[in-house]
């Protein structure tokens, strides 16, 4: 889920070495970028900036719009299809200035609209490419919901008290793992993907968000906020976090990173190919 505000800060793209936390820095912008997703050929990296999409290509450093039509409120809730040809986005329409997903070419073209409610804010898609995994505010709830990439009735898979975001399957499809603030503060937990047997993943004395789950389904990545810098449901930007290390089975976590960042550091899945990196964004205020 993201709350747009105002910014006015530097952003810093770089890659993480998950084995060994080294931090290599691809390039530094002058204005906030976000949400890097790493391309299935491990070739670019898709990132969004001040509502638009842009393409980074990773031998020659070469910037490319990528063309979205009349989706320019584009937030860091963005998606890549399983066979790599199509992207899902979140963008606030003018009408009503709430999120809602569609899907475009991933080279670029004219969005088709997938959720007719809003606010959606995008985080997964299935691995058979049939459904995509939401957070969404229905009723004044934030709850994790599913719906066909083509569009239709959506699924709501959560529905106890608290703030449940982040959704994100597991590469073979079997679970949807997702933040919540069900225990208190914001941890990790997985579901079965039609939402039974809930489990809590990690116990942090921190606040979790956005565990992402490598290509091969070994490793989760996720941020933390430290546990009196924020309420549990708040993730903004340009705080102190880290960037944490977990098995997929679950069990003792380890620090890779810790960077100024938060909001926009690594909102949606960004490992590459190789199960060894994730790009991630950095910040440094102007102020």
């Amino acid at each position: 889920m993201d709350h747009p505000a105002p910014r006015d800060s530097y952003s810093i793209l770089e890659t993480l070495d998950v084995l060994t936390g080294v931090r290599t820095v691809l390039k530094e912008f002058d204005s906030v970028i976000e949400a890097p997703n790493w391309t299935r050929d491990g070739l670019r990296l898709i990132y969004n900036s001040q509502g638009r999409l842009y393409t980074f290509i990773l031998a020659s450093g070469e910037i490319r719009h990528l063309e979205s039509g009349f989706a320019d409120a584009c937030n860091n809730d963005h998606v890549l299809s399983p066979d790599n040809q199509q992207i899902a986005i979140s963008h606030s329409s003018r009408e009503d200035a709430a999120s809602r997903i569609y899907l475009l070419p991933i080279s670029g073209g004219s969005p088709v609209l997938v959720t007719e409610k809003g606010p959606s804010y995008l985080h997964g898609w299935s691995p058979d490419g049939r459904r995509l995994a939401y957070c969404a505010e229905r009723g004044g709830q934030f709850d994790v919901y599913t719906i066909s990439a083509s569009g239709g009735p959506e699924t709501r898979l959560t529905d106890l008290p608290g703030m449940d975001d982040g959704p994100e399957y597991s590469p073979d499809g079997r679970y949807i793992w997702f933040n919540s603030t069900r225990s208190g503060r914001m941890q990790i937990w997985r579901m079965e993907a039609d939402g039974s047997n809930p489990t809590q993943m990690v116990r942090e004395e921190a606040n979790c968000w956005f565990p992402h789950i490598s290509p091969d389904g070994s490793q989760v990545v996720y941020l933390t906020y430290y546990a009196e810098d924020v309420a549990p449901s708040d993730h903004p930007a340009n705080k102190n976090v880290e960037i944490r290390l977990a098995a997929s089975s679950g069990g003792e976590s380890k620090t890779i990173a810790r960077l100024f960042g938060g909001q926009g550091t690594m909102n949606v899945n960004s490992w590459a190919p190789d199960n060894r990196r994730i790009a991630v964004v950095s910040y440094r205020d102007k102020s």
